[in-house]
């Protein structure tokens, strides 16, 4: 059986990267117990400019990050996790999840993760924000992620 594709939200790596963030060590436990399960990290482009945008635009948890530090811990989910790409595909998945969902303003972000992952064949989100993404599961979305229970 093939191992599953994973997609990553901002959310889980950023707070996974940041000593000082409230959720980081139950992220990261989280994101250790993905890669022992043999499921495949994916990222796209998208997460990887949100994810520098988290963390050099203010203290995360008081820390404040250099654009160095910040390029570095990009490096390290880069070299974790897949990078899936955007194409015109994931752009028809784009425009019928908009319309179909009546999406606006910033929900824009989560519904081209969503489309990235269905252009991609990829199926699994793990986020910390599973809210943002509960309208997507009829497109056979399933969401996971780290919980203190």
């Amino acid at each position: 059986m093939a191992a599953e594709s994973v997609f990553l939200d901002t959310s889980l790596i950023v707070s996974a990267s940041v000593r000082s963030h409230p959720a980081y060590l139950l992220s990261l436990s989280f994101v250790a117990q993905l890669a022992e399960s043999g499921a495949v990290p994916c990222i796209s482009l998208q997460v990887c400019r949100e994810f520098m945008v988290s963390l050099t635009r203010g203290p995360i948890g008081g820390q404040v990050h250099t654009t160095r530090e910040a390029l570095a811990a990009l490096d390290d989910w880069l070299v974790a996790a897949s990078l899936l790409f955007e194409d015109k595909g994931v752009q028809r998945h784009w425009e019928r999840l908009v319309e179909r969902y009546e999406v606006r303003g910033k929900q824009m972000h989560d519904c081209n993760i969503v489309a990235t992952m269905l252009g991609n064949g990829v199926n699994c989100l793990a986020t910390r924000n599973p809210a943002d993404f509960e309208r997507y599961t009829p497109e056979g979305i399933r969401i996971i992620g780290p919980t203190s229970h």
